[in-house]
């Protein structure tokens, strides 16, 4: 391994890229259009544009990213997480040209892709799941399934994530609306419309476990992520270690989590994710079969590098580390910033990075996939960065995290910042009382923002002045006085690629 293609884009990218380097393998990076001059292709070796704005016509067009691979010579392919990360249709294409596929499987993937055949899977494993039921095209017998769990249930696409295709039903008389609702988001979402039921725990904690396994028989747990606090099924702020489960509980579910991995011979970074019941019980959730978002809470109190495991299993080396090799040390709290108005229902919020100053200091990591200067476009998720603080307990890194909450300098675009300062404020957080229902019990979605002083949008214009960020320079695609953002046809690279030859 030499030259690795990251098939994708942001902060996740440019996290990989800064790992590789460090190894010192040089980077390819992919990029739609609009995406041309983004951070993660001033921060790769090359790039190689993939087609327009849209995901569907970039990103997630598998060919493309082949080609592009081969045009540059990459012998690896890391995917992220999102795009094409959990295709298997992808993985075995990368396998099949010759390049390395730094994920598991592409069996393991298709395993654990589809919800219903990962509870199955867990279920023959000993794995335990939570009460459900698969539906056929019955609506009448998916209410006497329905019946036999007992309500509240919750309808599920089998297909994807993310919180798409989930409706929870108390009320028998609303199953089948929600039911069709689902099969229509999951067809458009995932092109399969296919559903099932499962019982709704109330206020459970969504605690998951992070697990890595090499293609010589070696797995090991990496301990617990709790992601309880989220909005809409996605989540907002996760830590390490769990501050609701004991010792005893930790064991027996790390245990199960081994126990999933080695039910679908698992290769790679993965994460196995449970609810907790307030009586203590956990049932298994889904398998993620990629690099997470919030990975860098692992490593921080771990001190490992995730992505470099990643690499080295890829190329077929072993593990390097026994259980008995981690341990936990300190705390670790993650929070990711995005570009969306709480006000307005968290309504994405575009325009160009006028400001953008992000914290520093002791215990504090910036995984950003943004500069000062940027376009935040529409057409992506807009998440712009993680935040991650370290203490040597909770309380230290709370702290820690809220004096960095309230230093982070964001201009020219509406960001969850202020939600986000709530949430760490909160005494229920601050108590470890977390659970899925956090936001909507403490949070209200909407806050009033308040007007930014003068003096800030006075710097935020100096520094827009500055980057030349008013009228379009002659020959540029965007308005930027350098010319960064000119628009490039596909395939076409931009440089320099610094060495490769």
């Amino acid at each position: 391994m030499k030259r690795v293609l990251i098939a994708n884009r942001g902060e996740i990218a440019v996290r990989i890229g800064r790992t590789c380097r460090a190894l010192g393998l040089e980077t390819v990076a992919v990029a739609s259009e609009v995406d041309a001059t983004a951070a993660h292709v001033r921060a790769a070796d090359a790039c190689v544009v993939v087609g327009p704005a849209a995901a569907t016509e970039s990103y997630l067009i598998a060919e493309r990213i082949l080609q592009a691979a081969k045009d540059t010579g990459a012998d690896a392919v890391h995917p992220g997480y999102g795009f094409l990360s959990e295709n298997e249709s992808f993985a075995r294409a990368v396998v099949d040209a010759g390049l390395i596929w730094i994920g598991p499987s592409p069996e393991a993937i298709s395993s654990m892709g589809d919800k219903q055949t990962a509870r199955r899977v867990m279920e023959a494993a000993g794995v335990p799941v939570v009460p459900g039921a698969e539906l056929g095209g019955d609506l009448d017998g998916a209410a006497a399934e329905a019946d036999k769990i007992g309500y509240p249930v919750l309808v599920k696409a089998s297909a994807g994530g993310g919180g798409k295709g989930m409706r929870a039903v108390r009320d028998p008389a609303d199953l089948t609306e929600a039911i069709q609702s689902c099969q229509r988001e999951a067809a458009s979402a995932f092109g399969s419309d296919v559903v099932y039921l499962e019982k709704l725990l109330e206020r459970p904690r969504h605690v998951e476990v992070q697990v890595f396994g090499d293609s010589h028989g070696n797995v090991v747990h990496l301990y617990e992520r709790e992601c309880s606090i989220q909005r809409r099924h996605q989540k907002v702020l996760e830590e390490c270690p769990s501050p609701g489960i004991d010792d005893a509980l930790r064991a027996r579910m790390c245990e199960a989590a081994v126990a999933a991995a080695r039910a679908v011979d698992y290769v790679g970074a993965g994460t196995v994710e449970f609810l907790v019941d307030q009586e203590g019980g956990f049932y298994f959730l889904e398998m993620n079969t990629r690099l997470q978002v919030e990975h860098p809470v692992t490593e921080s109190v771990l001190g490992l590098d995730l992505v470099a495991m990643q690499l080295a299993v890829a190329r077929g080396e072993a593990l390097g580390i026994t259980q008995a090799d981690v341990s936990i040390r300190g705390h670790a709290i993650e929070v990711r910033l995005y570009a969306e108005d709480p006000s307005r229902e968290f309504l994405p919020s575009i325009g160009t990075l006028l400001s953008y100053r992000p914290p520093e200091g002791p215990g504090v990591r910036h995984d950003g996939g943004v500069e000062q200067g940027d376009e935040v476009t529409p057409f992506y998720d807009p998440m712009l960065a993680k935040l991650i603080t370290w203490g040597e307990d909770r309380d230290e890194a709370i702290g820690r995290m809220a004096a960095a909450l309230s230093s982070w300098t964001v201009h020219g675009v509406v960001t969850n910042l202020g939600f986000l300062r709530r949430i760490v404020a909160h005494e229920a957080f601050q108590s470890g009382d977390t659970h899925t229902g956090f936001v909507d019990a403490y949070v209200a979605d909407g806050e009033p923002l308040g007007d930014a002083p003068l003096e800030t949008i006075l710097a935020a214009l100096a520094v827009a002045e500055e980057l030349g960020l008013g009228a379009a320079a002659p020959g540029s695609a965007g308005g930027r006085a350098d010319g960064r953002e000119r628009a490039l046809s596909p395939f076409e690279t931009v440089g320099p690629w610094r060495g490769i030859s």
